[in-house]
């Protein structure tokens, strides 16, 4: 007897996964990705009238610390009521005791979608600064999202910016059980929590971000909880703490793969001004935690900078540097002064002729 295909076998899973209704509100259709606890369905709400996502708890995972770490994604979801994160509108459990909860049906392309595209450095810059905004929300309400990644962006059509999956992020200040540190997880259309063991040598990261044609992608599922010491996120985004196992990551881990993201974002862009979005790339991702910018803020407010052609704070300019800025930002103002300048030579050359 021959066997079964890795996808069938994933097919006839999801099948016996998924539910058909959830009570007398949902209606259940197709999978739309899976996580390392569950699956995410694709549904429809009658009450409202309007398609959402469904996250179930997988059966293999029935028990009441992955229950309860289920509920806690919801509540934690919840909390970060933000434009850029996605929303939970539900919570409930199922006829056979397995817990789910019910959230916006994102639509839009990925953020690496983008990255390959036409879209203009402007566009660019306004889709990253949202991303700071919702990530800044994030922290202020005491969470770090660890596992930043193209992926786990979307793009809508009128420009609307939402962050997914927060499959292992951190509360910071949390209380800590049985030296175990908790994760929280929210399962976006098709991405994983990632967990990895560390290996016996912790070798810093690339200096050199990450090109869109090498994006890192899901290796090992996650475990329903983080193991003190492990390596947590997507290997080429995380920050080198991340990569080293340091239980005390805190927001600048994000500060560092949102400079991952801003260079892959920018790219070489004649537009851009190379050395000042070099430098801000360059403290964003620096090794050492301390050398980062200390916020989320800190680093939209230098690329706000960048666009506005104004000096920033990660690169100290020479005076060359200054005065070449100056007149880019200026150019049409000392056009118009030299050619006034360019009418009255003329006017005198011609006028003592």
């Amino acid at each position: 007897m021959s066997e079964l295909s890795d996808s069938a076998l994933r097919h006839l899973r999801g099948a016996l996964e998924r539910p058909e209704t959830i009570g007398e509100r949902y209606d259940v259709a197709e999978e739309l990705g899976r996580g390392g606890m569950g699956a995410v369905f694709r549904a429809y709400d009658r009450e409202l009238d309007r398609d959402v996502a469904i996250k179930v708890l997988a059966r293999a995972e029935l028990d009441p610390r992955a229950t309860e770490r289920l509920q806690r994604e919801a509540r934690i979801a919840a909390r970060l009521e933000h434009p850029g994160i996605v929303p939970v509108y539900d919570v409930g459990a199922l006829d056979d005791g397995r817990p789910y909860y019910v959230m916006k049906l994102v639509a839009g392309a990925r953020l690496d979608e983008l990255i390959a595209s036409e879209r203009a450095s402007d566009e660019r810059i306004d889709v990253f600064l949202k991303l700071c905004d919702a990530v800044a929300y994030a922290h202020a309400r005491g969470v770090v999202h660890r596992d930043l990644k193209p992926e786990n962006v979307r793009v809508g059509a009128f420009g609307e910016v939402q962050v997914l999956d927060f499959g292992v992020a951190k509360e910071l200040g949390a209380a800590r059980a049985e030296g175990r540190e908790q994760a929280v997880s929210i399962a976006s259309t098709g991405s994983t929590a990632h967990e990895h063991a560390p290996s016996s040598s912790t070798p810093g990261p690339s200096s050199t971000p990450p090109r869109s044609s090498s994006l890192a992608r899901a290796q090992t599922s996650a475990v329903p909880a983080t193991r003190a010491g492990a390596v947590v996120g997507t290997p080429g985004w995380m920050a080198p703490e991340q990569e080293r196992g340091e239980p005390d990551v805190d927001a600048r881990a994000d500060v560092y793969a949102l400079g991952r993201l801003l260079h892959a974002l920018m790219g070489p862009n004649p537009r851009v001004p190379a050395r000042r979005l070099a430098a801000i790339v360059a403290r964003a991702t620096a090794d050492a935690r301390d050398a980062r910018y200390p916020t989320v803020e800190a680093l939209a407010a230098d690329v706000r900078r960048l666009r506005a052609g104004e000096a920033v704070s990660a690169h100290q300019e020479s005076f060359l540097e200054r005065a070449l800025r100056v007149a880019e930002r200026h150019q049409t103002a000392i056009a118009i002064v030299l050619a006034y300048l360019a009418l009255r030579i003329l006017f005198v050359f011609y006028g003592r002729s």
